[in-house]
């Protein structure tokens, strides 16, 4: 039976959202899994689809931060059940030397599974109301909509106590900036890590490392998010200090053994290198659009250099352990988050644009049928 429900659709790279019915005429099929949306967060990988130039197939639903609760699974072996809640993450083969190794976020399929077209086999599509095909699930969700078919393997079960609508972060944004610190670099207690950008990716970021009792140095242009880092616990610089580099140094004991870059500026990576002690590792979130110069020994002493995507994570096990550490106190993700309902989805994206919000979630409201 087909499934009619609002979704907002991006149609072009220049236009606005537009919330429109949308239909499913297919159920799940074998180890998919259907989700009613409860919420989904606003990343900046959706609005970097307006610059992705023709790469990402319009029209489209986007979003990939969804969270929500099981309403029919597919198959027998989906592990899940109607009625189950769940964070949506990214999508992966399962199959490939990467997944298989436990690192999902490098699967050999992840462009082609999450940016440009999303699984053709046996995948449910979204049509509109005139009956044309909307674009393949991104990211595996296209959660900007009140239902969302996806693999169960990136769907991740979480304790109904939780407040369901506010987890889907914890499948991306949250996910990166945790993962990098827990997963990636491993911080230790007493250890130290510099973060530059403190957007939702950087101040996930401090707060794990505060959590697992690390010093954290926080970079940002913005007063406001600069006084957000410190209180998560970090020491707070603005990007603009004199001899960036060496206050951090001065204020680490020597430098940083870690560094995040969330910014993609090439004057910052490289304050970043400058900030690290020696074997120090600078681990690289934001794609760069241009070549990276590197200053004159950045890299000596066995400092190096590194690109991170999705924190490194596999979701099942670090979504489970930043929930855990919500409900202990120590990871406050939702200071962070601005609800908005679906139909203001363009007053959300303003307002991340301008920096006025760190990271907006939208509530499906419609009522579907």
């Amino acid at each position: 039976m087909s499934r009619r429900f609002g979704a907002a659709v991006l149609r072009s790279y220049g236009s606005r959202f537009a919330v429109e019915e949308v239909a499913l005429d297919s159920g799940p099929a074998d180890g998919e899994v259907l989700v009613r949306i409860a919420g989904c967060g606003m990343c900046r990988t959706d609005l970097a689809v307006r610059h992705s130039a023709g790469r990402s197939p319009l029209p489209a639903v986007l979003g990939h931060e969804g969270a929500g609760v099981v309403v029919e699974t597919g198959g027998p072996h989906t592990g899940l059940a109607g009625g189950d809640h769940v964070v949506l993450s990214f999508d992966s083969c399962g199959h490939c030397r990467s997944c298989m190794a436990g690192a999902p976020a490098y699967c050999d399929s992840f462009a082609s599974l999450n940016l440009f077209g999303g699984r053709k086999e046996g995948a449910g599509r979204f049509t509109d109301a005139a009956g044309d095909a909307l674009a393949p699930r991104w990211f595996g969700q296209s959660s900007f909509a009140e239902y969302a078919v996806v693999a169960a393997r990136n769907a991740v079960r979480v304790d109904p106590a939780l407040p369901i609508e506010l987890l889907g972060p914890l499948g991306c944004g949250f996910l990166t900036g945790a993962g990098a610190v827990l997963t990636s670099f491993g911080v230790g207690p007493g250890e130290s890590v510099a973060v530059f950008g403190a957007g939702a990716v950087g101040l996930a970021a401090v707060m794990a490392a505060a959590a697992c009792g690390a010093v954290a140095v926080a970079v940002d242009r913005h007063p406001e998010r600069l006084a957000l880092a410190e209180r998560f616990g970090a020491i707070a610089l603005h990007a603009a200090s004199a001899d960036l580099p060496g206050r951090i140094r001065k204020l680490t004991d020597g430098g940083t053994q870690y560094a995040l870059d969330t910014t993609a500026s090439a004057r910052l990576v490289n304050d970043a290198l400058r900030a690290l002690r020696p074997t120090g590792h600078l681990g690289l979130v934001a794609r760069l659009h241009s070549a990276l110069p590197l200053e004159p020994g950045a890299l000596d002493r066995g400092r190096r250099i590194s690109h991170i995507c999705e924190g490194d994570a596999v979701p099942g096990l670090l979504i489970p352990r930043l929930t855990g550490l919500w409900q202990a106190g120590r990871f406050p993700f939702d200071e962070l988050i601005r609800t908005y309902p679906l139909a203001a989805i363009n007053d959300a994206e303003r307002d991340c644009d301008a920096g006025l919000v760190v990271k907006p979630v939208l509530i499906p409201e419609g009522r579907s049928r």
